[in-house]
């Protein structure tokens, strides 16, 4: 079964993130091994990013797919065709990155098959994971034409 992990930077303090996330692993439990990796981050640090990198770098296992502003937008509909063709190519594990408050380092955008933008304005990376993990649900819809997306 494709594995699906988020890897991301910090602790998710609100109740109201961390039931959303809950909720969309309990339904992605269907389509995939659906994981989030969590690590520290230092947010009063002059090198935070380079630091978090040095956590993040050696849990990425797979297709690693960075989020940043730099990357790429796309639709909902090409992320489910992006992950249906990456399962047809026999990728088994898609590992989605999340930065903390200074982004990501060079070193973890340079490993990312594929740069992945949600939008040109920067959201809190708790947020994000509840984003990230709702379109991938919604990718998984799309993919099995089950009636969810509109």
């Amino acid at each position: 079964m494709l594995t699906i992990e988020i890897i991301a930077v910090g602790k998710i303090k609100e109740k109201y993130f961390t039931d959303a996330l809950k909720e969309y692993s309990k339904r992605l439990g269907r389509y995939c091994n659906f994981k989030i990796t969590q690590v520290a981050d230092y947010p009063d640090d002059i090198d935070e990013a380079k630091r978090e990198a040095e956590l993040i770098l050696p849990k990425i296992k797979g297709h690693c797919i960075p989020l940043c502003v730099e990357g790429k937008q796309m639709s909902s509909e090409e992320l489910a065709k992006y992950i249906s063709d990456l399962t047809v190519l026999g990728v088994s594990h898609i590992c989605f990155i999340i930065g903390g408050s200074n982004g990501l380092d060079d070193r973890i955008k340079a490993m990312g098959k594929y740069k992945l933008s949600f939008s040109k304005m920067t959201f809190p990376h708790q947020l994000m994971r509840v984003v990230l993990a709702e379109q991938i649900y919604r990718a998984f819809k799309i993919i099995n034409n089950e009636n969810y997306h509109k």
